[in-house]
């Protein structure tokens, strides 16, 4: 007779151990304005894979890829002054 054997990590796969911690959350949160901006801007290509883009859709292209690209340097900047030693900017 054959036994089954069940796969330890597909049955601890999710486990409480393996929630995302304090600091990854965080993380995550200090990245959203970035994450969402990004899916703005797939949005905007998004819209005219199917068509030629209007005027319209190229500024929604450009406006998002600015807002893609300020939320980007603002994130750098933020993280560039919580790492500099005294609080100096």
């Amino acid at each position: 007779m054959d036994h089954i054997v069940t796969v330890q990590d597909a049955v601890t796969a999710f486990a409480d151990f393996m929630e995302p911690t304090a600091a990854e959350l965080n993380a995550i949160e200090q990245e959203m304005p970035v994450i969402l901006a990004d899916v703005d801007l797939l949005d905007a290509h998004i819209v005219t894979l199917d068509r030629t883009p209007t005027e319209v859709d190229e500024r929604r292209i450009r406006r998002a890829r600015r807002r893609a690209l300020a939320a980007r340097v603002a994130l750098v900047n933020r993280t560039a002054r919580a790492s500099l030693p005294g609080g100096a900017a």
